[in-house]
């Protein structure tokens, strides 16, 4: 049999998976009461019995042997049952999610205001991958905006058919260990979930870290939304620390170019206009540098350094230098802290006041930087897409009592782009300025002699009191100080990286 595929989960008839995790819920309940049966009944009355001589011996051992058998049927069928309902609870939501996401892909966004987003065509492409391109052909060429959206939905699907995949091997493997094999001897491996399989490979992959590879990461965090609030809790409490180093956090949101950017690029010959335009632009970028305006000053110059690679966002600094943006991010947890804390405190009671952990992620939200209020970033980035991952915990204090936390970090991304419509103004110190007209900026990308890139970056992690008794509503932690200046006398500078 060939690779799990995209085909297998969207058309996987999940009810007959269903019906036999409830036959096997049946047959445990009425193991249940023939194992009370035998054990109150048949094997009290051979103990209790007067009998005695070799034939009585043989009978009582008979009758031991039976209900110990009988026992590791009840336990054999209630392993099966219970790994066959969470199996079923798992994938169902794996394929409605991939069923979603297909139905989303293949509407798109027709009345989006900025522009509209096509409807893309989904399939399953070899080896269990998902490929998605375009339903129809655009004749401006396709957008990076549709060429970021087609890679998202494409990367998802395929994750979650991995993620399919998985939970399918998890569930072979559970049967084999509680069946062991043997048609005559019962009851060997004893499961109450796929936990039991699961968090142990989780667990591993957890201690690797940093070290983790991309696979390794991404099947992490599948396992990390297997796992139950329990389960998480354990792993948690034990590896946070290389759970954060391996990237748990990293958002699942799309990261999607804003608009269509410059257009396709090295497409045309340079002329004098680009290259005295880029010559400019060097000179403004090295001015900015000398006024302090390092971010944009390094977003510029790697742009004109026409590599295309990705550039870090240093989110803290982000919202160290622009109070706003600071209060942007916090508004997205107070917005959601409420919520939060009653789904935790819910898992909690329901998993008898054991320690609980729940994944949380807010949805992506623009936040737009102004030249009055800060020009540095407003260069840098202009506009940005943001939200907040993290996880709640629940723990029990030294009277049972539940305490709430947050551990939480703030994502941003954006594109470096300029629209064909764009031009720039700079002032200059000393006065006066320096204008680039309108689509000039773009041109130098579509003519190969700078590059448009993606830039993203993560905060630093904080931890946050949800409250105990009552919801806790301080204030949130401040941001980490930016730490270097990303002046000319910092040699390890980012910067240097993009000239």
């Amino acid at each position: 049999m060939g690779a799990f595929s995209y085909t297998d989960l969207i058309e996987a008839n999940l009810g007959k998976l269903d019906a036999a995790a409830g036959d096997w819920k049946t047959m445990a309940r009425g193991l249940e009461r023939l194992r009370f049966d035998v054990y109150s009944g048949l094997v009290q009355l051979s103990d209790g019995s007067q009998w005695a001589g070799v034939n009585a011996g043989v009978t009582k051992d008979f009758v031991r042997m039976t209900a110990k058998e009988v026992a590791d049927l009840y336990q054999e069928a209630k392993s099966i049952s219970s790994v066959l309902e969470d199996a079923h609870g798992e994938l169902a939501r794996v394929q409605k999610r991939a069923k979603d996401l297909t139905a989303e892909a293949r509407e798109g966004n027709p009345t989006r205001e900025e522009g509209p987003d096509p409807g893309l065509l989904v399939m399953a492409g070899p080896n269990g991958t998902v490929k998605v391109t375009e339903a129809f052909c655009d004749a401006e060429g396709t957008s990076q905006r549709t060429k970021d959206l087609m890679q998202w939905y494409a990367d998802t699907l395929t994750g979650l058919v991995a993620h399919a995949a998985e939970i399918d091997a998890a569930v072979t493997r559970a049967l084999k260990r509680s069946h062991g094999g043997d048609p005559y001897n019962a009851g060997h491996a004893e499961y109450t979930s796929l936990d039991e399989d699961q968090l142990p490979r989780a667990t591993k992959l957890a201690s690797l870290g940093d070290d983790a590879s991309g696979p390794q990461r991404a099947e992490l965090r599948r396992l990390w939304q297997s796992l139950s609030p329990q389960a998480r809790a354990e792993l948690w409490t034990g590896h946070k620390d290389d759970l954060l180093a391996a990237g748990l956090l990293s958002p699942t949101v799309k990261q999607v170019a804003p608009d269509r950017g410059s257009g396709p690029h090295d497409v045309e010959e340079p002329g004098a206009e680009e290259r005295r335009t880029r010559e400019k632009m060097n000179l403004i970028a090295e001015t900015a540098d000398w006024t302090g305006d390092n971010d944009a000053s390094r977003h510029m110059a790697h742009y004109l350094g026409n590599s295309g690679t990705d550039m870090d966002l240093p989110v803290d600094k982000m919202m160290s230098d622009v109070p706003g943006f600071r209060t942007h991010i916090e508004d997205d947890i107070r917005e959601r802290q409420e919520e939060w804390r009653e789904q935790a405190l819910a898992e909690f009671k329901r998993n008898g006041g054991q320690p609980v952990a729940m994944p949380v992620e807010t949805d992506n939200r623009d936040f737009s930087f102004t030249k009055d209020v800060n020009e540095n970033w407003f260069y840098a980035v202009g506009s940005t897409r943001s939200n907040v991952t993290g996880v709640v915990t629940v723990v029990p204090d030294a009277s049972g009592e539940p305490k709430v936390g947050l551990d939480y970090q703030a994502n941003a991304w954006d594109r470096y782009n300029w629209d064909k419509d764009k031009g720039v103004t700079i002032d200059l110190p000393g006065g006066g300025s320096m204008s680039i007209p309108d689509g000039q900026m773009a041109r130098l990308h579509t003519t190969g002699i700078a590059q448009e890139f993606d830039m993203a970056g993560s905060s630093s992690v904080k931890h946050y009191d949800l409250g105990s008794s009552a919801p806790n509503y301080d204030p949130l932690p401040k941001p980490d100080e930016p730490g270097r200046e990303g002046g000319r006398t910092d040699p390890g500078r980012e910067q240097q990286e993009g000239r």
